[in-house]
C-alpha cells in the first residue's frame, strides 16, 4: 500500500474518533438517527467514488458508490434499515440543503424566530430538523447551483430576515471538481455564506466582499 493511501486512511480514522469533538465544534458533523446509527461520507477524488461508514455502536460497516446518496443508502441497509434514495433533481432543478447555524450560538430548531418560516418556507423548500439546528431542504429552480441557493438566501432574508450561513458541509478543505452543480460547488457555496455572515461582522460589507474577489480572482 503507497504512502499517500496510509495517509488518507490515517485521516478518516483519525477524523472518525474525533468525531465527537467535531459534532460539538460544527453546525453539520455527524448524523445520526433515531435507532443510534452514524454515518460519515467522504468523497476519494483518485477513484471517483463516495465511501460511507456507519456506526451503531456495535459494528461498523464500509460501503463505496458512484453517489454519496447510494453509499449512504447502502449502509442503512448493511444495517437492516430501509434505505432512502432521492431521485435526481429535474431538468433545470437543484437540490440542497440550507441550515441557520449562527456564528457563536446554537439558537435552537423550536427558536420561535423560526415559527414564520416553518408556517411559510419557500416554495420547493422542506422544513427540517438538522442536528439540531433549523434547516431548510430544497429543491428549487435554477441554471446553476449557487443560482439556486442564492435566490432562496435573498427570499429567506428578504421575507424573515435570516441569513442561511451553512450549506451542511462538514470539510471544508476536501474538494471535487465535479462541475456547477456538483460537491464542489456546495464546498464553494458554503465557504461563500461564511463570508457574507462573517464580514459584517468585522466590519466588511457585501461591496467590500465582491470587491476583494473581483481584485483577488481578477
Amino acid at each position: 500500500m503507497s504512502e499517500a493511501v496510509d495517509a488518507a486512511q490515517f485521516a478518516f480514522e483519525l477524523g472518525w474518533r474525533l468525531r465527537g469533538l467535531e459534532s460539538v465544534a460544527a453546525c453539520g458533523g455527524w448524523k445520526r438517527t433515531g435507532t443510534g446509527l452514524s454515518v460519515r461520507v467522504r468523497y476519494d477524488e483518485g477513484g471517483g467514488q463516495w465511501t460511507a461508514v456507519g456506526d451503531d455502536g456495535d459494528r461498523r460497516e464500509r460501503r463505496s458508490a458512484g453517489t454519496a446518496d447510494e453509499a449512504r443508502a447502502l449502509v442503512h441497509e448493511a444495517f437492516g434499515q430501509t434505505a432512502h434514495r432521492p431521485p435526481p433533481p429535474p431538468p433545470g432543478g437543484q437540490r440542497f440543503t440550507l441550515i441557520h447555524c449562527p456564528l457563536g450560538e446554537h439558537s435552537g430548531f423550536d427558536d420561535p424566530r423560526y415559527e414564520g418560516l416553518k408556517a411559510r418556507p419557500p416554495e420547493g423548500c422542506a422544513v427540517e430538523d438538522v442536528g439540531g439546528y433549523f434547516g431548510l431542504r430544497c429543491e428549487r429552480p435554477g441554471a446553476r447551483l449557487l443560482d439556486a441557493v442564492a435566490e432562496t438566501c435573498r427570499e429567506v432574508r428578504t421575507e424573515h430576515g435570516l441569513l442561511m450561513s451553512d450549506l451542511g458541509i462538514e470539510k471544508l478543505w476536501e474538494w471535487s471538481q465535479d462541475g456547477t452543480d456538483g460537491w464542489g460547488a456546495e464546498i464553494v457555496g458554503q465557504l461563500l455564506l461564511m463570508a457574507a455572515e462573517r464580514g459584517p461582522k468585522l466590519g466588511y460589507g457585501t461591496d467590500d466582499l465582491v470587491r476583494f474577489l473581483r481584485t483577488a480572482a481578477g
